[in-house]
């Protein structure tokens, strides 16, 4: 099991989940952040912080976003497990559904 990283973090990207997770498992994508799934213990402390409570333990992740479970499992296919957000960078690309998703403008 791990935490998934649902619809209301697109477009927004807080980031306040990154500064509390301590084995560096969440990536930046450019529309939205991603657990790594490999990576992740399970320790639930980017939960609490998330100001939309868009992150979401696997098995409690909302029925309408289940798709959000594939895509951070998904969108590390092409670069595996990094072993640590801070030094890969930014992921290339969203997964599929994250980018389809309609733009949201800050507000």
């Amino acid at each position: 099991m791990t935490y998934v990283i649902a619809q209301p973090c697109v477009d927004l990207k807080d980031k306040a989940c990154i500064d509390e997770c301590p084995v560096d498992c969440i990536y930046e994508g450019p529309r939205k952040m991603y657990i790594q799934p490999d990576e992740c213990v399970d320790c639930g402390a980017c939960e609490p912080v998330c100001p939309v409570e868009a992150i979401f333990y696997e098995d409690a992740l909302p029925a309408e976003w289940a798709g959000y479970r594939r895509a951070d499992q998904e969108v590390f296919a092409p670069v595996g497990s990094p072993a640590g957000a801070s030094a890969a960078g930014p992921l290339p690309a969203d997964h599929p559904l994250v980018a389809a998703e309609p733009v949201r403008e800050p507000g």
